[in-house]
């Protein structure tokens, strides 16, 4: 199978994804990634059902993953035989949106996961003095954040970002006493120190 990026949102696709989608004789995503890449699927799309059984789906099918495949995406379902395509991800969004250098992040997933794992990581990067990318979970959003940095003694810039590329699409910045409060479900983390 071909795992395809199809960037955070509209408009980010690469061209690699463009062609490899355009070129697909079956391609397979969820109901939003089919919709982002849907001006260059030329054959039949089909929603997945079962993301743990994508190893059954034909060798060449295309997998379309939101983001980018290989955080917090499908390209963890990706074999050493199967090809990987990037996509624009919301990390590289928000830090060209927030001016923030990636090489100064660690980067952390909760999302779609038991986001103690992630706040133990958290905690640990931010005594470490990284600034953040996190994609956040229900129970450890904005405000959760706000709290842990509070516990640990850290003033920081939290900014999210959220529905990156659609024309709603939202940036703000708030502080450890004042964090901003998010609108919708696809959004982004964001502490900068």
């Amino acid at each position: 199978m071909i795992v395809v990026g199809v960037g955070v949102g509209p408009k980010m696709l690469t061209q690699e994804a463009i062609e490899v989608i355009s070129n697909a004789p079956v391609v397979y995503g969820s109901k939003r990634s089919i919709e982002i890449a849907e001006e260059f699927i030329k054959c039949e799309a089909h929603l997945i059902k079962d993301y743990k059984n994508l190893h059954l789906l034909p060798e060449d099918a295309v997998i379309l993953s939101t983001g980018d495949p290989m955080f917090s995406g499908l390209g963890k379902f990706a074999t050493e035989k199967d090809r990987i395509v990037t996509g624009v991800s919301s990390i590289q969004a928000a830090c060209a949106r927030f001016h923030v250098d990636m090489s100064t992040l660690a980067m952390i997933t909760a999302h779609g996961r038991d986001p103690a794992p992630a706040k133990e990581a958290f905690i640990r990067e931010i005594g470490l003095g990284k600034n953040i990318f996190l994609l956040p979970a229900d129970s450890f959003g904005p405000r959760e954040v706000a709290a842990v940095l509070q516990d640990v003694g850290v003033d920081a810039r939290i900014c999210i970002y959220e529905d990156i590329g659609y024309p709603y699409e939202r940036a703000v910045c708030g502080t450890v006493a004042e964090p901003p409060e998010n609108n919708s479900d696809m959004y982004c983390i964001v502490i900068v120190r």
